[in-house]
């Protein structure tokens, strides 16, 4: 399945499935919603919870009040507060609507009291209707051909690198050079595309590949916004936060088959940027589509 050592591989993506197992709460200290679970947190070694992760979580939460023929297919979240990776993090869900087809909650997830996200989901009975989509882009490699992140980073002994990125349940396999390094020629793009699948297989399970997606979603998706500017990660004085999330879902999916990953930025003003992305399938089907904005801020040294 992967190029990764294959037992390493399936323990990062046994630790994304761990993360996404949330466990009931028959109340919670800080919430006012109908419905509470708790959950854990992958490690970061900046000490921050990886917003990906609680968007993911969210996902869980806010399915599991739900039937299973109700799927989520769009959200709009808020990063209100960095998550501390050491503190679990309280999940509260408000079950807003429920009406022939839709489903509308609205998750708030906690940690010490006070909400680090908020979130309103909506969800659907699946159903037959008009369809048209975005074309996949063509005559890119495929992703074999494409580097795999980890074999890019492999000289970098760093815990960004060797506590994070190589600890990821995904393979990554950027199409352009990686903006990880400093030494890149082809900078300056409107766009970007990667290449990326979970690193060993994931089941079948509609709900939990929908919420991994969305945990996949968060990878690089302000790496846009630097391109169009010249940077990359290692620039000085770059501070970089997501803000929001807004996802939408067109179809099932399946996370440990090969995905691209379109992503370009739009608009930066005001020490804000915004990242866009679609997500297709390699057999071409466009899958999910993707915003965030980002402060992107380059601090002047002192």
């Amino acid at each position: 399945m992967s190029d990764i050592e294959p037992t390493t591989a399936k323990a990062n993506v046994d630790t994304l499935r761990k993360v996404l197992e949330l466990d009931s709460l028959s109340s919670a200290s800080a919430t006012r919603e109908s419905d509470y679970f708790v959950g854990q947190n992958q490690y970061k070694p900046d000490g921050r919870v990886f917003g990906g992760q609680v968007v993911a979580q969210s996902v869980v939460a806010a399915a599991s009040t739900l039937p299973d023929d109700r799927l989520i297919h769009s959200l709009h979240g808020y990063f209100l507060r960095a998550g501390d990776v050491s503190e679990p993090i309280e999940f509260g869900v408000e079950r807003l609507r429920d009406g022939r087809s839709f489903s509308a909650r609205r998750v708030h997830a906690y940690q010490k009291d006070v909400p680090i996200l908020s979130l309103i989901a909506s969800f659907q009975v699946e159903q037959e209707g008009l369809e048209h989509a975005e074309t996949m882009p063509s005559g890119l490699p495929g992703p074999l051909e494409c580097p795999e992140l980890r074999d890019i980073l492999a000289g970098q002994d760093t815990p960004q690198v060797t506590e994070w990125l190589n600890k990821r349940p995904f393979e990554i396999r950027p199409v352009e050079a990686s903006l990880y390094l400093t030494s890149t020629d082809d900078r300056q793009r409107e766009r970007q595309h990667v290449w990326f699948r979970a690193s060993s297989p994931f089941g079948d399970d509609p709900v939990l590949n929908a919420a991994a997606l969305a945990y996949a979603s968060d990878f690089n998706l302000l790496e846009p916004v630097l391109r169009r500017q010249g940077l990359s990660w290692t620039s000085p004085g770059l501070r970089v936060a997501s803000l929001d999330h807004a996802m939408w879902w067109h179809r099932r999916v399946r996370v440990d088959e090969w995905m691209l990953y379109v992503q370009e930025s739009p608009a930066a003003q005001g020490g804000r940027g915004l990242g866009y992305g679609r997500i297709f399938a390699q057999t071409g089907e466009l899958l999910a589509t993707v915003a965030q904005e980002g402060m992107v801020r380059i601090k002047a040294p002192q």
